[in-house]
């Protein structure tokens, strides 16, 4: 079974969905020495599978995926007709229609699930809460590792109890969407440094630390903190290898946009990204809604995107966002990990395991 340790450099490429997570951004990733992860939120099993065996066309190295566990549908539904209403405006600004409300939506989980078991996929991490304690042992008797994306101590407690292998550890400087168990909660706002020691002195899991990572220094810290391993999506978007759509780069190095801020505004849930004119419109009568509220803004930010108009898109970005660079992923990766060594962080497991690359 694959081991976080046993990274040549302990960078992980965050699953990003909607597209910027290509099967290129995970080769280039891996074979740099880190891990890479397919987005396998919002995709058919059949795309999913597509992209597994993309990757595993063009590369050897380990590689994982990240599913979305389904929510329970604890929302109110007038509140998000009222959503809906307040959003036509916008919709006729593009010429398009809202969908109707989509009661539920466990994005295939169940398939999804059952093709990991087997592909074998070596690492699957979980985000939006945990599942049964038997898909886990089904997915770790298939000799899979997984992993539990976990936002406070509480839900850190629960994932180590139902057996996971590792914790990926959200702190609340991640752009994208918070990986809160519930719906509704608000996230905490302890800083992921801090975040991470809490949890390290609690639970036994090997800890990856994710959020609002941007540099060599604050790799070093979190290294020294006790995670084994960072989790990085923003420092990954402008690169090549990144679906990220083009105005969504493009903002990232835009001195208009000038501050990151969580919003449900784009999907319901708690999510980090350049402040804009949507959430500034929006976010105070966005309901704690998901999937119900993400599906009603798709085509929404899908026009926004055809158009280049990054004021209606959803610009995810964490805090770190104007330290990307349009860089190679492999460069960044070893450029990142290469900064680390110099603050200080430790080789691995044995001096020579992980050399600066």
């Amino acid at each position: 079974m694959f081991d976080l340790a046993d990274l040549a450099v302990p960078i992980i490429a965050a699953p990003m969905a909607g597209g910027p997570s290509t099967p290129d951004l995970v080769v280039s990733v891996g074979e740099a020495g880190g891990l890479g992860f397919l987005a396998g939120g919002y995709k058919t099993p059949e795309a999913l599978a597509d992209q597994i065996r993309e990757v595993r066309a063009h590369t050897d190295v380990a590689f994982g995926v990240n599913l979305f566990v389904p929510q329970q549908p604890a929302y109110d539904p007038a509140a998000v007709h009222e959503y809906r209403d307040r959003l036509c405006a916008a919709a006729q600004r593009y010429g398009i229609e809202l969908p109707p409300i989509r009661e539920r939506d466990d994005d295939w989980f169940a398939a999804k699930v059952d093709l990991l078991v087997e592909q074998r996929v070596p690492v699957v991490s979980l985000t939006f809460g945990l599942p049964s304690a038997d898909i886990v042992g089904r997915l770790r008797d298939a000799g899979v590792m997984v992993i539990a994306t976990v936002t406070t101590v509480a839900e850190a407690r629960s994932a180590t109890d139902l057996g996971v292998g590792a914790l990926c550890v959200q702190g609340p400087e991640g752009g994208g969407h918070r990986g809160t168990f519930r719906v509704e909660d608000e996230p905490e706002t302890t800083p992921l440094p801090a975040l991470v020691g809490e949890i390290t002195a609690r639970c036994p899991l090997p800890v990856v630390a994710a959020g609002g990572i941007g540099d060599g220094a604050r790799i070093a810290e979190l290294l020294a903190r006790g995670a084994v391993a960072v989790q990085l999506g923003t420092a990954f978007l402008r690169s090549p290898e990144s679906g990220a759509k083009t105005a969504h780069k493009e903002a990232l190095n835009d001195p208009r946009f000038t501050r990151t801020v969580v919003t449900r505004a784009f999907s319901g849930r708690p999510a980090r990204g350049l402040a804009n004119e949507f959430i500034a419109t929006y976010d105070t009568a966005a309901p704690s809604a998901y999937p119900q509220v993400h599906h009603l803004t798709s085509p929404l930010r899908a026009a926004a995107a055809e158009r280049n108009a990054p004021e209606d898109m959803a610009l995810w970005a964490g805090t770190a966002y104007r330290s990307t660079s349009a860089d190679p992923a492999a460069t960044i990766l070893r450029g990142l990990w290469k900064e680390a060594v110099a603050r200080g962080a430790a080789g691995g497991p044995d001096s020579g395991n992980r050399a600066d690359r």
